[in-house]
């Protein structure tokens, strides 16, 4: 299942307490902005990634995207593994960083696909030292190689940098150049210091905000998640 609005927000749940993960579906699965859950390594490895999946199920049937942090690094043939994981846990997506190279990352976008999963793939990250112009390891050659080869597999989904909006709207031209009418997902938004309202205002009609701590982390999660849509659709 994808997510059916054009624009909502992804409630990043990247904790480890089953607890948290209930309060934090209780109190926003009815709203109509939320398009979905994403789980973290935390929750997965502590309790199982189909409890947790199951324990989601119990309030609403909106997608989980499940996120290995970073998925896609491995050697080509652990894709089949990871996509059968998926497959059994009942997820509907699946985020994919595919730093190793080529070969990966075809095999885990192939994987996915075969099993019915729809993988979202990043290639930038929202920490400061990432790009190696601003002191990290990996230029942008590799960055926009990661994506072109996504595009040419019929990749339609994306991970983009939502705090850092002139980096995300760069890339988000060049892949609505190859793979039009895409969908993005931006993570870095709130305690990571992207703003949510800034974002709307540059990045067309589909896109969705992946947002963590700015709601589970708020004394009310309702209504932390209650401003976030609606900065969502009036930036």
């Amino acid at each position: 299942m994808k997510i059916g609005a054009k624009k909502s927000i992804v409630v990043a749940c990247d904790f480890t307490s089953m607890s948290n993960l209930e309060q934090v579906v209780s109190k926003t699965f009815d709203l109509n902005g939320v398009g979905g859950y994403k789980i973290g390594f935390g929750l997965a490895l502590k309790y199982g990634l189909p409890s947790i999946v199951d324990s989601i199920r119990r309030y609403t049937n909106k997608p989980v995207i499940y996120d290995h942090q970073k998925g896609g690094t491995d050697v080509p043939h652990t894709g089949a593994i990871f996509a059968e994981i998926m497959a059994e846990a009942k997820a509907d997506y699946a985020i994919l960083f595919p730093f190793s190279g080529p070969s990966t990352e075809i095999a885990w976008i192939e994987a996915l696909l075969k099993k019915g999963i729809v993988p979202i793939v990043g290639a930038v990250m929202t920490i400061p030292d990432f790009l190696k112009k601003d002191g990290g390891h990996i230029d942008e050659g590799s960055t926009s190689r990661i994506f072109d080869i996504a595009t040419s597999h019929g990749v339609k989904d994306f991970v983009l940098p939502g705090n850092k909006p002139d980096v995300a709207l760069d890339y988000m031209h060049r892949l609505e150049k190859m793979a039009p009418s895409s969908t993005y997902f931006l993570p870095g938004l709130g305690a990571q210091g992207g703003d949510i309202q800034q974002c709307a205002k540059v990045m067309g009609e589909n896109w969705h905000a992946i947002v963590g701590r700015s709601i589970y982390a708020a004394k009310d999660v309702r209504a932390a998640t209650l401003s976030l849509i609606n900065g969502l659709l009036l930036g």
